[in-house]
């Protein structure tokens, strides 16, 4: 038979210990195996009504059930000598028994990082292997003052009187909910054997929607919240365990949703609108869960967990069209295409048109151009202009949104060692039916020229467009005679001389966000204010809580220092190492791969 002892030395409710009795709850003799050993023996009370076992939570989700696991010590002997099973709740203390008859006195926190047999650590579930088996997951390992056993704290499912909210013996070593912690031997603790080959990295996902992450799991917010901004925002967003956890490859996911969503309310709509005959089986789970689980609870706490993101990632997977989301590394690009274009149907945010052709509709543009070694750094406004100009594009509505990716040779070739985003892209020449300026006089445009683009003698690195007179003068110098220029679509409301008094309107729209990576490692930074320093910098694995079984950190962190930089001109960029740029501004610099801009007349909340 194996020894299973229970000593019951008082319960953190302040109850009084039970004095003992006839009936026994233990066994004497000692097993061989040390998993049907879990403690010592004990001289001290024993139960002689053991209380009931409270009912499984069946109303729970299947994520919150797995805030901790069914707990059900509960071994005796029957009349005839062998083992049976009732209902016993535990006190925390009852691990170890009468180690000494003056008991443990007080003491620091002595945490060891020792492994088991096993392989377990902090953050690992594990299996107390009894009739049937005991779950939870390993919240401490370590050896408290006077106790010669390296110990396993764990966190139950279901509240058990005797047990604490992560204390032992008067010392806390973590916390939890009340009545759910349990200390044991280390050496008692299996792997959970539900999850056998949790050790291997495909089963993270498993392990994503567990108790595993109990300790981390986010809020739930229903009420439909507006980014906070300015010194608000920052005090909610800034900090360590703020943004969005990161979990299994997720960073791609992370940092878009973070980019587009944390300061920024230009794709609320996409939250917000009602289910119509023609969607998926699951677009109101999907929107509910981007609303109520990860933008509001964003905006509000400043904290989202990776299980909430995880839950996403599985339903990006049900795409037919889509795999390896729970798991794989992925681009930006193609989660944008899968969540906007095939679960919520998000009207395209780009409308462009080529030469007089069909209307083409996407989500983002990505510039593609000619390597051109000339340029030092290039702005954001060159780069979308070079490229419109280059392939004869125009965007036949203005964007409420305009998500830019950089030019690269792949993800991991950049073409430019360094970039500058432009605070307010000016998209006023690159719209199709739009009143012009005239280059020359500021009279209204009639005419557009793509092989004047390149020439120095006129405004060099604009698009050039003319009205009729100046459009004559600048094709009868002999380098531009042979030149092929186009006649624009110009509003016929006003004449020309109202246009040159008044100017043209310019269409402008500003930077919210740019995504970055490195060595395939996705990070964000966005603007949280109207200040040029108003700058924060967010990782959803800056660090790291335990090992394989362990937890990442997400932080977002204050980078003012970016807003000195892009105060400086592209040439004078030019001119510095990398290595010489200081703070998080190198990043945002050298690592560009998404700018994102914004309409400031089309935000759903004023």
């Amino acid at each position: 038979m194996s020894e299973f002892f229970i000593a019951l030395h008082g319960s953190p409710d302040g109850s009084k210990p039970q004095t003992k009795s006839k009936s026994t709850w233990y066994i004497e003799k000692v097993g061989e195996d040390p998993a049907k050993s879990l403690v010592d023996a004990s001289v001290g009370f024993n139960c002689s009504s053991p209380p009931m076992r409270p009912p499984p939570l069946t109303s729970l989700s299947n994520e919150n059930r797995f805030h901790s696991l069914p707990f059900n010590l509960t071994k005796k002997t029957g009349t005839d000598g062998s083992i049976g099973h009732s209902p016993l709740s535990l006190s925390v203390q009852s691990v170890v028994g009468d180690l000494s008859n003056g008991g443990i006195p007080d003491g620091p926190i002595v945490s060891v990082p020792t492994k088991s047999p096993h392989g377990l650590e902090v953050g690992s579930l594990a299996e107390v292997k009894e009739n049937p088996p005991f779950y939870g997951v390993i919240r401490w390992i370590g050896q408290p003052p006077g106790v010669n056993e390296i110990l396993a704290g764990l966190e139950l499912e279901d509240e058990y009187a005797g047990c604490t909210d992560g204390t032992f013996k008067g010392t806390r070593y973590f916390t939890c909910a009340p009545k759910k912690a349990l200390f044991v031997k280390l050496k008692s603790c299996r792997p959970d054997s539900r999850f056998a080959s949790l050790h291997h990295p495909s089963n993270q996902i498993e392990r994503c929607n567990s108790i595993a992450f109990g300790g981390y799991l986010s809020e739930v917010v229903e009420v439909n919240t507006p980014p906070k901004m300015g010194k608000e925002g920052l005090e909610i967003m800034a900090g360590k365990k703020k943004g969005i956890q990161g979990h299994y490859n997720s960073c791609y996911l992370d940092s878009t949703l973070f980019c587009l969503f944390s300061f920024s309310s230009v794709l609320d709509t996409v939250l917000l609108r009602p289910r119509e005959k023609n969607d998926v089986e699951y677009y109101t789970e999907t929107q509910d869960l981007l609303r109520t689980e990860i933008v509001n609870p964003l905006r509000i706490y400043g904290y989202v967990c990776a299980t909430k993101i995880m839950k996403l990632r599985r339903i990006l997977e049900k795409v037919e069209a889509a795999s390896g989301f729970t798991s794989e590394e992925k681009d930006p690009e193609e989660f944008l295409n899968i969540l906007f274009h095939h679960i919520l149907r998000v009207d395209p945010l780009l409308k462009i048109r080529s030469a007089g052709q069909k209307v083409q509709d996407c989500y983002f543009y990505q510039i593609f151009m000619d390597k051109n070694d000339k340029v030092g750094v290039p702005t954001i406004q060159q780069l979308l202009e070079w490229s419109f100009i280059n392939s004869s594009l125009k965007f036949a509505e203005a964007p409420s949104c305009l998500i830019i990716q950089m030019p690269r040779f792949g993800k991991d070739f950049k073409m430019f060692n360094k970039i500058f985003p432009t605070l307010e892209l000016d998209i006023t020449d690159l719209l199709e039916d739009t009143p012009r300026g005239c280059r020359i006089c500021r009279g209204l445009a009639v005419y557009e020229c793509k092989e004047c683009y390149d020439d120095t003698d006129i405004t060099p690195g604009k698009i050039k467009q003319f009205c009729k007179v100046c459009n004559t003068q600048v094709h009868l110098h002999p380098n531009r005679q042979g030149h092929k220029y186009s006649k624009l679509s110009v509003p016929k409301e006003l004449p020309e001389s109202a246009w040159r008094q008044t100017g043209v309107p310019r269409q402008k729209m500003e930077l919210f966000a740019v995504l970055c990576i490195e060595t395939s490692h996705y990070v964000a930074f966005v603007k949280y204010g109207t200040e040029d320093s108003a700058w924060l910098f967010f990782d959803s694995m800056a660090d790291r809580d335990g090992g394989q079984n362990g937890f990442n950190i997400p932080q977002v962190t204050s980078c003012p220092e970016v807003g000195e930089y892009l105060k400086m001109s592209p040439e004078q960029l030019h001119t510095m190492d990398p290595k010489n740029i200081h703070g998080f501004a190198r990043r945002l610099l050298c690592d560009a791969y998404m700018c994102m801009y914004q309409s400031t007349t089309m935000s759903l909340y004023k």
